[in-house]
């Protein structure tokens, strides 16, 4: 499975729900990631105030750093690779980066238009 790594600006807290304004991009991206880890994803943030270090250990961060400064954050890598700058990927990426889709429910049956679907029917 693919290792996405999210490196974010300095942030007082990750969820986006501190303070007087709520930034709902990290509300967004806190939820995708939380729901990414219960798939079991291997997906981690790192914020710039809390977690220097992993901004510093991994080339391809380090290098970006360097070039754009924070001000290019947050920084979407997979598996080495950078693949979102400037804002934070959706959720429907996130699944995409991670190797993983929306599992539809299973023993439901669909009704088309025209009816012709149901529990005792062959056709969905």
């Amino acid at each position: 499975m693919a290792a996405i790594r999210i490196y974010e600006p300095a942030l007082c807290c990750d969820t986006g729900v501190c303070g007087v304004d709520v930034d709902q991009s990290l509300v967004e991206v806190t939820a995708a990631v939380r729901n990414l880890q219960e798939l079991g994803a291997d997906i981690q943030r790192h914020n710039l105030a809390t977690d220097p270090l992993a901004f510093t250990t991994d080339e391809t961060v380090r290098a970006f750093m360097h070039v754009v400064g924070s001000t290019g954050l947050p920084l979407t890598v997979v598996d080495g690779v950078t693949v979102a700058t400037g804002s934070y990927p959706s959720k429907d990426q996130l699944l995409a980066f991670a190797g993983l889709a929306e599992r539809p429910q299973l023993g439901l049956t669909a009704q088309s238009d025209s009816g012709c679907c149901d529990a005792d029917s062959a056709c969905c």
